[in-house]
């Protein structure tokens, strides 16, 4: 088993991974995981076994003006394969995603949940909390 950076010849693995994320029924195509990919600042980190992608996620690292400008890190599209959930793979790409924002100098690590995901246990058990900050979004 290995946990290591995305590249593009993970997409196929990957697309199966954000249909199963996804209520919208809208995942974008190779394009558009390239630039994510591409993207300062941004990885994509998958827990892979024989080529199958078994959890991902996506850490953004982001400069910033506060803290003696150290940046800080959203974590999004947080997922691990159906059939392998409960195995620790989803916990092990996020504590990679943590210590990969730690290493980078981030004074924090942000992430936003849904309700009807019922993941909120998940992320306290990686050491998140959502006692100091409230989560809000406009959707566009």
């Amino acid at each position: 088993m290995m946990l290591r950076a995305l590249t593009i010849e993970d997409w196929p693995e990957a697309e199966a991974l954000y249909w199963e994320l996804t209520a919208s029924g809208a995942v974008a195509g190779r394009d558009a995981f390239a630039a994510v990919l591409n993207h300062v600042g941004t990885s994509v980190y998958g827990q892979v076994q024989d080529s199958a992608l078994l959890a991902m996620a996506t850490l953004h690292i982001l400069p910033n003006m506060t803290y003696a400008g150290r940046p800080y890190a959203l974590i999004e599209n947080v997922v691990a394969a159906k059939a392998t959930r409960g195995q620790g793979h989803g916990k092990a790409v996020m504590k990679h995603c943590i210590a990969q924002a730690q290493a980078a100098g981030c004074y924090k690590v942000m992430l936003l949940t849904g309700e009807a995901r019922k993941a909120r246990g998940f992320y306290e058990a990686v050491g998140f909390s959502s006692d100091e900050k409230h989560g809000m979004i406009i959707r566009l």
